[in-house]
């Protein structure tokens, strides 16, 4: 039977109008340590985003969305937190914030691969 390890997740949400607290799951963040993976994946659909406000700067939410992207990927290209290690980086990533781009409460599990887990929860959880 396949080893399983340990893994946190969070979802990556877009609450236009952060007053009404209402929110779009777009993304998964998935850290395993055992594994030594850190990455996100994500999807702006712009129908479903626009019937919360029509006023949301979709060019700027990508760009909020690819900095998760670099920040996860690490290195120079991830800016000074990109420098931290995965598990800082993980945590920095998931902080509690009031802003257009927040991330759910960090979840724990059991995975085999943490890759295959992140394509799973990104399925369910957001397509």
């Amino acid at each position: 039977m396949p080893e399983k390890h340990l893994f946190e997740y969070a979802v990556i949400r877009v609450v236009p109008r952060v007053e009404r607290e209402e929110f779009l799951n777009v993304g998964v963040i998935v850290y395993c340590s055992a594994e030594g993976f850190l990455q996100t994946k994500f999807e702006l659909n712009e129908a479903r985003l626009r019937a919360f406000s029509d006023q949301i700067d979709m060019s700027e939410l990508t760009a909020r969305l690819g900095a998760f992207d670099r920040i996860c990927d690490g290195r120079s290209k991830g800016g000074t937190i990109g420098q931290l290690s995965r598990a800082e980086r993980f945590r920095w990533l998931t902080a509690t914030r009031s802003t257009v781009v927040q991330t759910s409460a960090v979840h724990p599990g059991l995975c085999e691969n943490a890759a295959e887990t992140l394509e799973r929860l990104f399925a369910q959880l957001v397509l």
